[in-house]
């Protein structure tokens, strides 16, 4: 079995090794670390996880021990495609190189441009940074590359998806023809090909697992989720979400939640938050000192739940991590491979888990084909909501089955039909009894003189006066005298009449 001591490195490199507690070095370090002493080009690929960061740290700290950097002219470059993957490389070299005096430098976005200025005009051994940061100060005028000597591309495949490719091309040509490259990347996508075959000369290909395939250690498991209602799905799916870590119980001691979006990734970590999880979010849009305090506290074991975007999804070497939660099918299948790749490293056991909905079975088939294997299915857990409705079935099925008792009897209403039919037999017999009033034979009405006289009785029992209730409409017919006047007819109105009188009797 080989050991570090067999790979030739510089003693004080070797005893920064062994502090750091590695004896055997991983097959990526044991395959790229002797040709990279040796000065040749390097493409090597490997699945995450396997140790690609100390295959080029290594050899770069022993060839740099001998020389000094000059100001604004780093010795070597290490481009990164993420903040906190470069962050991490930062770390790297700080623990292999802490017996060997190396000056380095630090070039991402969310830090002052002064302060990196400052380092760059003493001069960098190793400087390290994300292709757009890095562009910033050249353009500036602050950098220049004719003096790197050994130039590192990292997590190339993600560099691809992010769309750095233009912007690496252009920093290749910044750099002298005769520099050594050491290319890394865990998957081989047909446009990094053409800039391995463009920029590398000759190289040593170490390839230690076949592309884009996931570590044994990991026990993958899918869940299909198919929300019961359109308006609920993002509230069941997190109720899921939270189901699935409570499957888990003691075994997740912490874990990695990927969202494909940021304001998921905000959005669940607050949800997680608000029902007992400890949980955080990490994502670009955060300021970097944020992100590196998040990133420390999850390290550190006091933060449990990374809820994070595919920013945390490549080359962070964060150890101990039980479990990956898929929360989204990511859109790419190589990023299926780096997102698990966070648990089961080092030889250790992880579990990864993905929550995948009808929408996202087209990105299924594209990761089960990637990794030439089926995901085991388990078992949807029940959601609150769910066992809501089934107690209400039951209750409901529960009372359909229970007999009536004799005091539990209320009496029974009549049926509407009956009452409409008693309401049609009653409109019936009054609209007969109206059309009888109505074929009855109606009496003569009296005329005016003979009613005067059949009342002329009565008014002589009254003093003279005529009772009111027998008066017509007139009002003052029962004043009238035996006088009337002729031609006028019987219905003369009073006034008329009444003058007529008084110019007789005057």
């Amino acid at each position: 079995m080989t050991k570090f001591s067999d790979l030739k490195l510089s003693p004080k490199v070797l005893r920064a090794v062994e502090e750091a507690g590695y004896e055997t070095p991983t097959p990526i370090q044991a395959g790229a670390i002797p040709p990279a002493l040796e000065g040749r080009d390097v493409l090597g690929i490997a699945q995450t996880g396997t140790g690609k960061t100390a295959s080029f740290t290594l050899p770069m700290i022993s060839a740099l021990a001998r020389g000094r950097a000059r100001a604004r002219m780093p010795r070597s470059l290490v481009l990164c495609p993420t903040r906190e993957l470069a962050a991490q490389v930062a770390e790297n070299f700080d623990a292999y190189a802490k017996h060997v005096k190396l000056t380095k430098a630090l070039l991402i976005g969310g830090v002052s441009f002064k302060e990196q200025d400052q380092l760059i005009d003493r001069g960098v051994d190793v400087l390290i940074a994300t292709p757009g940061r890095l562009l910033d100060h050249f353009e500036r005028g602050k950098l220049l590359l004719t003096g790197v000597q050994i130039m590192v591309v990292d997590e190339a495949d993600r560099m691809l998806d992010m769309g750095f490719i233009p912007d690496i091309e252009r920093i290749f040509n910044m750099v002298p023809f005769t520099r050594q490259t050491l290319f890394f990347s865990a998957t081989m996508a047909p446009e990094i090909e053409r800039i391995t075959n463009t920029f590398l000369s000759n190289p040593v290909r170490i390839e230690v697992a076949r592309q884009a395939t996931t570590s044994a250690t990991i026990t993958q498991e899918l869940c299909m989720f198919k929300p019961g209602r359109k308006d609920r799905a993002a509230t069941q799916k997190r109720q899921l979400l939270r189901k699935l870590i409570e499957r888990e119980g003691e075994n997740c001691t912490n874990a990695i939640i990927f969202c494909n979006r940021k304001t998921d990734v905000d959005t669940c970590a607050k949800s997680l938050k608000k029902y007992g999880f400890d949980a955080a979010p990490i994502h670009g849009d955060l300021e970097q000192s944020k992100r590196m305090e998040v990133l420390d506290g999850f390290r550190a074991g006091t933060l449990r739940f990374l809820c994070a975007s595919d920013v945390a999804a490549r080359g962070l070497d964060i150890p101990n991590v039980s479990h990956v939660f898929n929360y989204d099918v990511p859109g790419h299948a190589e990023d299926y491979v780096h997102r698990i790749g966070r648990t089961g490293r080092a030889g250790r056991t992880g579990k990864a888990i993905m929550i995948c909905e009808p929408r996202d079975e087209k990105n299924l088939d594209a990761i089960e084909r990637l990794i030439e294997r089926e995901i085991p299915r388990i078992e949807l857990p029940e959601t609150s909501d769910e066992r809501v409705t089934r107690s209400r079935k039951s209750a409901t099925s529960d009372a359909d089955k229970k007999p009536a008792t004799n005091h539990e009897e209320k009496p029974k209403r009549a049926p509407r039909s009956r009452s409409r039919k008693s309401d049609t037999e009653k409109s019936e017999a009054v609209y007969a009894e109206t059309v009888q009033e109505r074929a009855a034979p109606v009496e003569a009405p009296q005329t005016d003189a003979a009613a005067a006289k059949a009342d002329a009785p009565a008014a002589k029992q009254h003093g003279g006066k005529q009772d009111r209730s027998n008066r017509s409409r007139g009002g003052n017919q029962g004043r009238r005298n035996d006088n009337r006047t002729v031609g006028m007819g019987d219905h003369m109105p009073d006034f008329i009449a009444k003058s007529f009188d008084e110019r007789r009797t005057g």
